[in-house]
């Protein structure tokens, strides 16, 4: 079944909506909820919790793009569920260091989580990573949107850590001059 199929079944209010979604996003969505809380059982409850808040926001929300719309509920709803598990204790731990990363960036009286949230912010990432090379693009997101590691980048796109390193640097530096620019943060 398309996308644009589903889409229509949630529109209908049809609960066959979320049964096709699970099927067809399921493991998508379970991927990037585990590599964010590194944990099955919450990975699945997000999981759980994507299709809730799909069958919830669609309608009045019509996605263009289902399978973003659902990676980026449950990309949110993992994000929230690591912070609570984590508010006493900050551990060093991948989403921790992609999360710092970013706070170079994006610092300014906000936090990265609340500014990525903020449209124009949005837009303007969006911009800045159609302005990168296929191959920047593509560590940017595995790094931060997947939250990969540095080593499993470099695995996937077959180059060294070090490459990954300096290209992350460079694409960060690059964000923040524009962020600057347009008086996001400071």
């Amino acid at each position: 079944m398309s996308e644009q199929e589903i889409v229509k079944l949630y529109l209908a209010r049809n609960e066959e909506a979320v049964r096709k979604s699970e099927e067809t996003y399921g493991a998508y969505c379970h991927t990037i909820a585990y590599r964010i809380l590194q944990d099955e059982g919450e990975a699945a409850e997000c999981v759980n919790d994507t299709w809730f808040q799909a069958w919830r926001t669609i309608p009045p929300t019509i996605p263009n793009n289902l399978g973003a719309y659902l990676a980026k509920i449950t990309r949110n709803l993992s994000l929230n569920r690591y912070r609570r598990a984590h508010q006493k204790k900050r551990e060093a731990d991948r989403v921790a260091v992609c999360l710092d990363e970013l706070q170079e960036c994006v610092s300014g009286g906000v936090t990265p989580e609340q500014a990525v949230e903020q449209s124009y912010l949005g837009q303007l990432i969006s911009d800045f990573l159609r302005g990168l090379s296929k191959e920047e693009r593509m560590m940017f997101v595995r790094r931060y949107f997947y939250m990969d590691s540095v080593a499993e980048v470099a695995e996937c796109l077959g180059c060294s850590e070090s490459k990954v390193k300096t290209t992350m640097f460079r694409c960060r530096k690059k964000l923040q001059e524009i962020l600057i620019r347009e008086e996001v943060c400071a």
